[in-house]
């Protein structure tokens, strides 16, 4: 790294490394639009915005970043979420967001992460997979394919910065190793998900070590540094997560609702279904992981049996191995939900834990077969031809980005609605303002909950919901929360399921709107909702049993007394994805008949 650290370099510098600073400048500007956009830019919603990205903007907002007891929660979570089920303080994310505001602390994260992750791939191919001093442009362009793939930043580097830690790990194989790699294995759980990736480098590499001695390609002092590299990656783990495993394994805090999930409920049943998802992921990945086409990595492997001088036998026996493996984690993936259906009841730890996340190591093997062929091949323009098509491939397949430049052409999704307009904190404010009018009653004093739009919205915008998207939270609160939502999960089969067997969405579910939790207005009716829930089966005791007292509704309810409600505002905006109603649950005996009449509407018209 000290060619990145030198106070003054030459001009010969910039000769040498004259690839890898375009690559970084394309990466650079593959950035570009969301300094442009600023607000207005598009940030992926699904399992990110609605979720990912409110937790580290709540530990930091109520101080409780590093704040480990077991009597401590996050209040504007489902009355009180134990802050032990949420992030490490320790990790790397949840610093963005103490230091920065939401969004800039998502931009600049992605930013260094991307960049992280170039830096880690052209260090991989130059060092040992690509090293040939007419390899640097190829290694530059394949590193900058990398960078650029639909990834969730808010993991960190849990995939973009894989690089490294392979990196190392070869070092190590390869001899003694520098203290940097060993560096690199500590620093590596600091800013990423032990969750999808710390056990399952664990057992790769395991297996890998297993592999080499078989064949042997590796001495006991390689294979000896390979395995103390992964066990000072798992000890760092286990300091950076220490207060989730004391709070599962060691103090008990909680039962987490996980214990309920029935992965088989959820999946299709049968040897087809079990085939199309494995190929689904063979193919194209999982989008927590990178979804992208796996076209190009394919297209080089026949290129190399068909053309590499190294002869076919010996491209089979180098790559047999790595797509074995993929191709194996692919059938463990697509085939689990259903293997695990058939012994859930006797290994309950499988319900909770998610072996399929060797997935998140796919996308890095296929580029070390990509980089592998690519080694062999001697045809510059069949070299510059797939590393071509990687770097369209995973331009293309970013939504993210795609977005972004579809709004700068004037041309946005309306269904993919901006940050700000999707957060619209101007549309809340007049809401929560609205509710003090009322009421003289501050957020902290009062708990709501959502239909028809992600309950994050509502927390980012400094209200306390009882509902809530979360991957770890208690089982009790999720068996009190059912009784809101048991008459809709009574009409609705589908959602029902959904619940009961997983629940991670602990959602006020309507069986009218299905899964559809963006109910977002008519595109240019600012006054004109998009939805109407004729009938509601919503148990407002059971609500107010919890403390709960405001519903906010992206959809209209045609007859709220019949749930208990009464209509106390409405609220709408041009800049705003939403068109809000505010509930408030009724008075014994004072609902209208209609549920409309007498009740003061207000409309909060937005800039």
């Amino acid at each position: 790294m000290a060619l990145f650290l030198s106070s003054s370099p030459d001009p010969g510098w910039f000769l040498r490394h004259r690839a890898l600073l375009l690559a970084v400048t394309g990466l650079l500007l593959f950035l570009l639009p969301f300094v442009l956009l600023g607000e207005q830019s598009y940030v992926t919603i699904d399992d990110n915005l609605d979720v990912e990205l409110t937790i580290p903007v709540l530990l930091a907002r109520h101080h409780v970043v590093l704040d480990y007891a077991t009597t401590t929660v996050v209040e504007p979570i489902m009355n009180g979420l134990p802050r032990n089920a949420l992030r490490s303080g320790l990790n790397g994310t949840v610093w963005f967001f103490a230091w920065l505001p939401p969004l800039a602390a998502y931009f600049a994260q992605q930013a260094v992460v991307r960049v992280l992750g170039l830096l880690g791939m052209y260090l991989l191919l130059r060092r040992h997979l690509l090293p040939k001093p007419t390899d640097k442009g190829m290694a530059a362009s394949l590193a900058l394919a990398w960078a650029v793939l639909p990834v969730y930043a808010m993991y960190g580097l849990t995939v973009l910065g894989q690089p490294w830690v392979l990196l190392a790990l070869l070092n190590l194989r390869r001899g003694p190793g520098r203290w940097t790699d060993w560096a690199l294995l500590a620093v590596f759980p600091l800013w990423s998900m032990f969750v999808f990736v710390g056990p399952f480098v664990v057992a790769a590499v395991g297996l890998w070590v297993l592999y080499d001695g078989w064949q042997g390609q590796v001495t006991r002092g390689g294979a000896g540094r390979m395995l103390g590299g992964v066990t000072l990656l798992m000890a760092v783990f286990l300091v950076v997560e220490f207060p989730l495993f004391y709070s599962l394994l060691v103090a008990r805090q909680f039962e987490p609702h996980r214990v309920e999930f029935n992965l088989s409920r959820l999946s299709k049943p049968g040897v087809g279904a079990g085939l199309r998802s494995a190929g689904q992921y063979l193919l194209m990945g999982h989008y927590h992981a990178s979804r992208f086409f796996r076209g190009a990595a394919l297209l080089a492997v026949g290129l190399a049996l068909w053309q590499a001088p190294v002869g076919r036998r010996r491209v089979v026996r180098a790559l047999l191995p790595l797509l074995l493996f993929l191709g194996l984690v692919a059938l463990g993936c697509g085939f689990y939900p259903q293997l695990v259906g058939l012994v859930e009841d006797k290994l309950p730890l499988l319900r909770t834990f998610n072996l399929t996340r060797f997935h998140f190591l796919a996308p890095l093997l296929w580029f070390v077969v990509l980089a592998v062929c690519l080694g062999w091949l001697t045809s510059p323009r069949r070299r510059a031809l797939v590393v071509t098509l990687q770097l369209v491939t995973a331009l293309m397949m970013n939504p993210e980005w795609q977005a972004n430049l579809r709004h700068l052409a004037g041309r946005p999704r309306a269904d993919e609605p901006s940050y700000l307009a999707y957060v619209a904190p101007g549309l809340f404010r007049q809401v929560e303002q609205n509710i003090r009018r009322q009421t003289g009653l501050a957020p902290a004093q009062y708990r709501m909950a959502c239909l028809g739009f992600p309950p994050a919205v509502a927390q980012l915008n400094g209200f306390y919901t009882l509902d809530s998207y979360q991957n770890n939270y208690p089982l009790p609160y999720k068996h009190r929360f059912r009784p809101l939502i048991a008459g809709e999960l009574a009409k609705s089969p589908e959602l029902r399921t959904y619940f009961d067997a997983w629940g991670n969405r602990c959602y006020l579910f309507s069986a009218e709107l299905g899964k559809n939790f963006r109910v977002g207005k008519l595109p240019g009716k600012v006054k004109q909702p998009g939805k109407v829930v004729q009938d509601w089966a919503f148990n407002a005791p059971a609500f107010q049993s919890l403390g709960g007292r405001f519903v906010l509704s992206a959809a209209r309810l045609a007859t709220p007394a019949r749930s208990g409600l009464q209509l106390r505002g409405e609220f709408t905006g041009p800049g705003s994805y939403w068109h809000i109603y505010l509930y408030e649950v009724a008075e014994s005996g004072s609902e209208n008949q209609d549920g409309d009449k007498g009740i003061s509407q207000k409309t909060a018209e937005i800039l």
